[in-house]
């Protein structure tokens, strides 16, 4: 295909697939839909690869995701037809059951051209919580009803069936009901765009148009990757936790880059959780939720770029099977999204490890997505929504300061509308100062909120709450961004700091602070002008005493210029904060990489407890500081002679 009849087209399907998303955004009913923006649309090839996708609306994880396994569970396909899917484990297109996925046959007379896709993140499914997702569930029986993939609509005709066992089993029907309605008006929309430009080219021509455009993004990040110097990049982080009160959650990514191909290998990251972080990938070689990260990186680094599954292609992900990227059914898989935000970080992290010039230091990674649940003392009535993401902030760059209170694709929803959706009262909503990593370009700020609620038995779910022990990471010479918060009732003798926790049960009259983690500052914070650092004092992002990390003594010239004067250390690599540099006397990555191989020698449902049993015998080793993998061994022996059914586990396994 000739290249400008290629961009047409291109420009074609990418206006379908916005305006998808404009319909669903001006249609739908729940403020996390209609607000926050967590839904997709696009279209797909007849075997399920994602050809277009909006740029400015809705979830930028999911640009690329595969529908294959989705669509081949539908034996056959008429006009009029509509699909739908929850379940995490069926086709490993939906991630976790609030996700609800639909995709329907686009037909020109009798020739499939592509299928009409997109998701809402329901407020609720169902389960054991409020807003379904909680990090305490351990099997996905918990978190809400689940749809197999399965015909919603049949040439035209609703399964009323169907729809009414879905709003039995959730909490607010209406709520749901109303988004399904908006996605079917989505899908229809694309339909007419489609149909619109098969009538203007033929049925030929687009066809040949949606496969040149998966061409077209394949050349582009195959050009990319031969920009970057070959070589193995490694990049570790952690969760604070992997279960309520658990041990930290390690993740592992060697980025090998060859030419012009990569390989995400996800070998030593953790085994699968008895929590709900873990990510339903299938080991799809290219399953989107390894790969957001990637995407972002491409973008970033080529904003040209056509945004579809041929980005994909130069690329293949390890995920090895049992691990907490890739655990086998019933793993609990809803709080998923923290897990997918901190392979994202990790992912730029291994880049700024091939080219720390051109990406940005850490982003923040750890706020809270807030759900309440309460009663209308005015109706009496149940009332719950979503009623903001808690963001943190992008990274500096070396050409500028970090984005403050934006991370990924989550919008805020204004406090008006949080209060008219449920009957809390917003106390306080903005920047926290301080909060961005300091660096010649700071840190963006993490965002924080104060509020209050009024009758009992009121519910606030905090999913995605982490980032209280680690923090992001600095680039060259900048410094970590600041921690997480979450306090009931602060400034009072009864204040409690919260964690990680992530369901809430409230008194009349409770109020919670919640704040983000900040981002990680790029380059030396003595090399930021004054002048700069002055504004961030006027505009409130920095305090007097916050200034002196960047050798700014407010009000005194030369106390500031003897600051500088002084010795400073080298301006180069990565700035890890002090929990982590202090965890890593023991847990180094040796140390960790033999209790993977130890643990991973095991059957499933034995690796996550011989992990935490390891983790407490290494806790009481006096000598585990000085040889750490020996400490690492001896402590798995001592659990292992413990429980010797461990060996008959294994004899089973092989």
């Amino acid at each position: 295909m000739d290249p400008v009849t290629l961009q047409v087209l291109k420009s074609h399907f990418e206006a379908a697939a916005e305006s998808m998303a404009y319909t669903l955004l001006r249609t739908a009913h729940s403020a996390f839909v209609k607000e926050t923006e967590d839904f997709t649309s696009g279209l797909t090839t007849p075997d399920g690869q994602t050809f277009a996708s909006p740029k400015d609306l809705g979830a930028t994880w999911f640009i690329g995701l595969d529908y294959a396994g989705a669509i081949k569970a539908i034996d056959d396909y008429r006009p009029g037809d509509i699909c739908i899917t929850n379940d995490p484990y069926s086709g490993f297109v939906c991630t976790h059951a609030p996700d609800m996925h639909l995709w329907m046959p686009i037909f020109a007379g009798e020739t499939l051209v592509c299928f009409a896709v997109g998701h809402v993140h329901n407020t609720d499914m169902g389960g054991a919580v409020p807003a379904s997702l909680s990090r305490a569930l351990t099997e996905v029986h918990q978190e809400g009803i689940r749809i197999p993939p399965s015909k919603l609509v049949s040439q035209g005709v609703m399964d009323e069936t169907l729809l009414k066992v879905m709003l039995r089993n959730v909490r607010m029907p209406e709520q749901n009901w109303g988004d399904l309605k908006a996605q079917i008006a989505s899908l229809k929309t694309a339909e007419r765009k489609i149909l619109e430009a098969v009538e203007r080219f033929g049925t030929e021509t687009v066809t040949a148009g949606m496969y040149g455009v998966l061409d077209l993004a394949e050349r582009q990040a195959r050009r990319l990757f031969a920009s970057i110097p070959d070589g193995d990049y490694t990049f570790t982080d952690y969760i604070d936790e992997d279960s309520p009160g658990g041990v930290p959650c390690r993740l592992k990514l060697t980025l090998r880059i060859q030419g012009e191909e990569a390989v995400f290998d996800f070998t030593g990251s953790d085994p699968q959780l008895q929590s709900a972080l873990n990510m339903p990938t299938g080991g799809l070689p290219r399953h989107i939720l390894a790969l957001v990260g990637y995407n972002y990186v491409i973008y970033s680094l080529d904003p040209t770029v056509a945004l579809n599954c041929g980005l994909s292609r130069p690329v293949r992900c390890i995920l090895p099977e049992g691990s907490v990227v890739n655990p086998v059914h019933p793993a609990a898989t809803g709080m998923r999204s923290l897990t997918c935000v901190r392979i994202q970080g990790m992912v730029i992290g291994a880049f700024s490890r091939a080219v720390p010039e051109r990406l940005p230091a850490g982003p923040s990674g750890g706020g809270g997505i807030l759900n309440v649940r309460t009663t209308d003392t005015r109706t009496g009535r149940l009332a719950m929504a979503s009623i903001n993401p808690i963001t943190g902030g992008g990274g500096g760059a070396a050409n500028g300061d970090g984005l403050d209170g934006s991370n990924s694709f989550l919008k805020n929803t204004p406090v008006e509308i949080t209060e008219a959706e449920v009957p809390i009262h917003v106390l306080s909503y903005g920047l926290l100062p301080d909060s961005g990593g300091p660096g010649r370009h700071r840190g963006g700020l993490a965002v924080q909120m104060t509020f209050q609620v009024f009758t009992p038995n009121s519910a606030v779910t905090a999913r995605n709450r982490d980032r209280v022990r680690f923090s992001s990471w600095g680039l060259e010479g900048g410094l970590p961004g600041a921690t997480c918060g979450f306090t009931r009732n602060p400034g009072t003798p009864g204040a409690e700091d919260l964690g990680n926790t992530d369901v809430v049960r409230c008194d009349p009259g409770d109020v919670l602070t919640i704040s983000a983690a900040g981002a990680g500052g790029w380059g030396d914070p003595f090399a930021r002008p004054v002048d700069e650092v002055m504004r961030d004092l006027a505009e409130g992002k920095v305090t007097e005493a916050g200034a002196r990390a960047y050798g700014v003594v407010v009000g005194d010239a030369a106390a500031t210029a003897a600051l500088r004067a002084g010795p400073r250390p080298a301006a180069a690599g990565m700035t890890f904060d002090p929990a982590r540099l202090a965890f890593e006397t023991v847990w180094s990555d040796a140390a960790w990489d033999r209790l993977s191989e130890l643990l991973f020698a095991l059957p499933v449902e034995w690796r996550f407890f011989m992990k935490h049993q390891a983790f407490a015998e290494v806790a009481r080793d006096a000598g585990a500081a000085a040889n750490p993998v020996a400490a690492v061994e001896r402590g798995f022996a001592t659990a292992a002679a413990r429980h010797p059914q461990i060996g008959l586990a294994r004899r089973e396994a092989a």
